[in-house]
């Protein structure tokens, strides 16, 4: 998340649900209640991205902006609407009051936002360039040490050439601060973006490495969402999920069943997750959801709103 302050306050993203209490908590210590937020943009509709959207829009009146695209799914209350259920990664009910398209300025008085189209990720991904004060907020566009991961399956077989063009066109711009969707500022925005243009790269010559860090990538997050699992319950899950089902078949071209182990194998070796009394946990730091958490519909097609596909 990235809070441009101003007489109308945006903030870029805002942060998985069950993190709605600390994300309040820093607005207000950064001098903007969540209250004051003219708007909160999405650089793209994940849930660790817009996951906040329904408390802030619920509880304070925060209206919502994102690329046209991803606004059209949410508010038809879309079944693909935010990966939520090809992921099964939860979200609460929300609606996107302003479409955006590349080229739309959005002022946070004095500074004023460009919207910039930076598909890939997703594809209605964007990022924010600020140019009279040279900065940048990336999303996921761009990682200090990492990518974002790739999904061929909902977001096209063209997401690596997407994701490719978008850091072409962000190296033009001139940018003396940059802030990624995930990690530090970045202190060289073109180094980063050369190790990124080299990885996605090497993963068009060579597509199953970016099968296997997207698997990680999107396993790693269950376990952290679900507070790990049981030995026992590790295999189930992964066969119901339509991301391990759609990687194994036609990314490596063998059976969900016959993919479990090399999968949990991988997580293991890579220190993505680890075993801990008995149930596999995702090793890197994170916040787990409260119990209880979440109350409501996570799945769009549940819910109130309009039409249901």
């Amino acid at each position: 998340m990235v809070l441009v302050r101003g007489e109308y306050p945006i903030l870029l993203d805002s942060g998985y649900g069950s993190d709605l209490p600390e994300t309040e908590d820093l607005l207000k210590r950064a001098g903007t209640p969540p209250e004051s937020l003219s708007l909160v943009v999405n650089s793209h509709y994940h849930c660790d991205h817009a996951g906040g959207n329904s408390g802030l829009q619920r509880d304070h009146g925060v209206p919502v902006a994102a690329h046209r695209w991803e606004a059209e799914l949410v508010n038809r209350r879309d079944r693909e609407a935010c990966g939520v259920e090809w992921l099964d990664q939860p979200i609460e009910p929300y609606r996107v009051e302003r479409p955006l398209s590349d080229g739309h300025e959005l002022d946070a008085g004095p500074v004023v936002l460009q919207v910039i189209e930076t598909p890939g990720h997703t594809l209605g991904h964007v990022s924010l360039y600020a140019p009279e004060e040279a900065t940048l907020l990336l999303g996921d566009a761009v990682h200090g040490d990492d990518v974002a991961w790739l999904n061929p399956f909902r977001e096209g077989v063209g997401a690596a050439h997407r994701a490719l063009e978008s850091l072409d066109r962000l190296s033009t711009l001139r940018a003396r601060r940059t802030f990624s969707g995930h990690g530090a500022e970045i202190t060289d925005l073109p180094a980063a973006i050369d190790a990124g243009r080299r990885r996605y790269e090497k993963w068009l010559e060579e597509p199953e490495r970016s099968y296997w860090h997207a698997c990680k990538r999107i396993f790693g997050y269950a376990l952290m969402i679900h507070g790990g699992q049981d030995e026992d319950e590790v295999s189930p899950y992964l066969l119901r999920c339509p991301w391990f089902q759609d990687y194994a078949r036609h990314g490596f071209g063998t059976e969900p069943e016959t993919f479990v182990e090399p999968l949990v194998a991988e997580m293991l070796r890579s220190k993505a997750a680890g075993w801990s009394g008995g149930r596999l946990v995702a090793l890197p730091p994170h916040n787990q959801p409260p119990p209880g958490w979440p109350s409501g519909p996570t799945r769009p097609r549940d819910w109130p709103g309009t039409s249901r596909r």
